[in-house]
């Protein structure tokens, strides 16, 4: 039986209640699943732990989940040597005076040790999934199906000789979160105190009593004991984890007729410069943290600058960009290694070091592979700059390496397109507007943002009206005057608060504005529904960007975000008397029907429901459960075919990838709808005309909400329950996450469509009240910028 079938229902008695979500975190908004392994540890069974931890991850290098070390004593140094092989380790101690009332038998060693301490993992609270691993286990093959488990306590199934009982294998558990919980762990005390279980033959006796044989069944290759090896037989090559059980373990000297078991074993025993070269040699992907971990000390032993190279990589994948820096500037890069210099580059441009990186860069372009990339850097370099000729000539060096570069395309034609023309009237009758103005082909929502952001201040969205300021160009001195010769500057909107979408060093958020200049603005400025959008998992350089966004909220007549979360984010990271100047001011795109002048409602809709799912940033989206999301949106597209047609709606060209993984893995499929290519009232009419929208972009749930059309949010970002919670429908969001994803999708689409009138008549109350709020704060910008 597969990882992912059951055997039977858990009996009432060991039937855990669901556990309580943590309303605190914005994992709770998510539901994405945190996943730990746990192991206990104590100074005798040490040198097999650190085996297991260089097996995991030399078998595994994809994956650097949390690992909770439990423990009664460990030395300081043993504690250091487990830091030292895994970056996200974190230790607890456990409670033995709690265990005092048990039944300790007539053996006081580390098996009855680690049956009762063991029992401490069920006290966990802060993940989803937690896998225990034994000390005296050795990973030899992937275990990613362990991770996308979902349901119930797994285990390996064993026999005794003569004893048809069936009990879980000892070692490997994998718990899902509502076995983590006090309740559970009540029935475990009590079954401890009763004495009702046996240690001497197994020592999950008191779990094994509990759950009476009723678990989900693993693959034995999760758990292959090594006593079936006896007669020195090979390890299987299929086994997954290798376990030796028994009293003799490898690091003691083993045991005769285990010699090639013990082989396996051996083959992990390593120091750590043998740890981290044979790591960092492995082919396919390797997991950012544990790339960063052994290749720090790697580089600083060696001075390998392809290593420093890919670690530079990977600090700049996690947005850490100023690590990146530093550990190239950790070794000599040669002349003509030109993908480390592009790399260098790169980061030093990602902290606004702009006239470093451009040395980095120009080195990078003698080298043919590198070439098109790094010209495509000095073209973003010359146009951050204001210097669109520059940038068109790199932009075109670019292209003429490779014809095909999409970045070099990119900066070739925003040189063309620049942002909407300025001044056709006197800078008096403007205000200036700090926004990001995207590219053809770029996300739809962030196209019709800067003109819904104006709407909400003047029904002329034109530059008779408004001065343009790019976000992601550096805010220079020339730019500093034209801003204040204008009446006021707007900031806004969209999720300019995120560190990573065009990085810079001088705020740490979208725009590109050093402190100096900030505080020189003399006109009013207006921050205007601006959205805190970093992920779960994601952080900002946390001073620069503290002091930026001090230095911005003191500094504005009117500071608004877009939901109440980004208020609750910001306010905490500034100081108390700045609190009140924070205030709700939704996103313009949710009041289109109150802000488009002549807006009609369509007289008729289309008989379909339009899907949207986002894959920027998909690790964080998704974690371990990409493969199970995709199976649940082919259940619910099949579902849902009988309530209209179903289409893709892709906001960018990314987007298209759930109609192309459909079609693969599932044989379905869907009609593309190409938004990134549609104007901005083309935008606004689809998703007034379609009958509901299912999206997973923030702004596949806010547009069409504004347009008046009913929604469905496929969380996976906190922003989208922020709204939801906003506008008090929670019930119109679903995790991507959720156990029971295709069956909630659809029935709450067929309960929003069975009366689909008083549907878009709650759409159109709940978009009332964000009216309410509008109208409030429009009243007060008037006396601020005047008009």
């Amino acid at each position: 039986m597969n990882a992912t079938q059951t055997t039977a229902t858990v009996p009432a008695a060991a039937r855990p209640a669901a556990a309580a979500p943590d309303q605190g975190s914005t994992r709770a908004l998510t539901g994405k699943r945190r996943i730990a392994f746990a192991s206990f540890v104590d100074e005798n069974y040490l040198p097999g732990f650190l085996v297991l931890l260089r097996s995991l991850a030399l078998t595994n290098p994809d994956v650097c989940e949390d690992f909770i070390v439990l423990h009664d004593d460990l030395r300081p140094s043993s504690v250091a040597r487990i830091r030292a092989l895994h970056p996200r380790v974190t230790f607890r101690r456990v409670d033995a005076d709690h265990y005092d009332s048990y039944k300790k038998g007539d053996q006081d060693n580390y098996l009855v040790r680690k049956a009762y301490f063991i029992l401490d993992v069920f006290r966990i609270r802060d993940y989803d999934t937690v896998i225990t691993l034994d000390t005296d286990m050795v990973v030899l093959g992937p275990i990613n199906e362990l991770l996308a488990m979902r349901d119930g306590l797994a285990a390996v199934p064993q026999f005794f000789y003569g004893d048809k009982t069936r009990m879980l294998n000892s070692g490997l558990l994998v718990i899902q979160k509502e076995y983590l919980t006090d309740q559970f762990c009540a029935k475990l005390d009590e079954i401890g105190r009763s004495g009702s279980y046996e240690l001497d033959k197994h020592d999950q006796g008191i779990l094994n009593a509990l759950l009476d044989g009723d678990f989900v069944d693993l693959d034995p290759k999760y758990n292959f004991v090594k006593r079936r090896l006896s007669g020195d037989l090979p390890v299987p090559d299929d086994t997954a984890i290798l376990h030796f059980t028994g009293r003799h373990k490898p690091w003691q000297g083993g045991e005769a007729g285990y010699e090639q078991a013990q082989e396996r074993w051996r083959e992990f025993d390593v120091d750590d410069a043998e740890l981290h070269a044979s790591y960092l040699s492995r082919p396919g992907t390797l997991h950012q943290d544990l790339l960063v971990h052994f290749g720090t000390p790697h580089v600083e032993r060696t001075g390998d600058v392809d290593i420093a190279r890919r670690v530079a990589l990977a600090h700049i994948g996690s947005g850490d960009y100023q690590a990146a820096v530093d550990i190239m500037e950790r070794v000599h890069i040669p002349v003509d290694e030109a993908w480390p210099h592009e790399v260098y580059g790169h980061a030093l441009m990602s902290v606004s070091r702009y006239e470093e990186a451009r040395v980095q860069l120009l080195l990078a372009t003698s080298a043919p592979n590198r070439a098109a990339t790094a010209f495509s850097r000095l073209a973003q370099i010359a146009w951050v700059h204001g210097d669109d000729t520059t940038a068109r000539t790199y932009a075109m060096a670019g292209l003429g390496v490779d014809p095909t570069h999409r970045a070099s395309r990119i900066w070739q034609q925003r040189t063309i397109d620049g942002v909407p023309a300025q001044q056709k009237s006197g800078p008096e009758d403007q205000l200036a507007h700090v926004a990001f103005y995207m590219d053809r082909q770029g996300n739809a929502g962030d196209k019709l943002l800067p003109e819904s952001v104006r709407l909400a201040f003047d029904p002329d969205t034109t530059s008779r009206r408004w001065h343009s300021v790019h976000a992601h160009r550096l805010f220079d001195e020339a730019a500093l005057e034209r801003v204040n010769a204008r009446r006021g500057l707007v900031i806004g909107g969209g999720g300019l608060f995120i560190p990573d979408t065009m990085p810079n060093g001088n705020s740490a958020w979208q725009w590109n504005v050093p402190d100096e200049l900030l505080e020189r603005i003399d006109v009013p400025i207006a921050v205007y529904a601006v959205g805190f959008n970093a992920f779960d998992g994601q952080s900002y350089r946390a001073d620069r960007f503290r002091t930026s966004l001090r230095k911005l909220v003191e500094r504005s007549a009117f500071f608004g975000l877009r939901n109440h979360g980004s208020i609750e984010k910001v306010r905490a990271m500034l100081p108390a008397h700045l609190h009140d100047k924070v205030r709700f001011q939704p996103c313009p795109t949710t009041v289109t029907r109150q802000l488009v002048e002549g807006w009609q409602d369509p007289a008729r809709r289309d008989d379909t429901i339009l899907i949207n799912a986002a894959y920027d940033r998909a690790g964080l989206r998704f974690g371990h459960d990409y493969a199970y999301f995709l199976a649940q949106m082919a259940k619910a597209v099949k579902d849902l075919g009988d309530l209209g047609e179903v289409q893709c709606v892709a906001h960018s060209l990314d987007d298209e990838k759930i109609a192309f993984d459909l079609r693969r893995e599932h044989g379905i499929s869907l009609p593309v709808i190409p938004m990134y290519d549609f104007e901005n009232d083309e935008i606004r009419d689809l998703y007034a005309r379609t009958r509901l929208v299912i999206g997973m972009r923030g702004h596949a749930g806010m547009i069409p909400f504004g347009c008046g059309t009913p929604i469905i949010s496929l969380i996976s970002h906190p922003k989208m329950a922020y709204f939801l919670r906003d506008i008090e429908r929670p019930e119109w969001g679903v995790s991507v996450h959720d156990r029971d994803l295709a069956a909630v999708l659809v029935e709450r689409s067929r309960d929003l469509l069975a009366d689909h009138d008083r549907t878009v008549a709650d759409v159109h109350g709940r978009q009332q009240e964000l009216w309410k709020v509008t109208e409030a704060n429009a009243a007060e910008l008037r006396t601020v910028l005047g008009g």
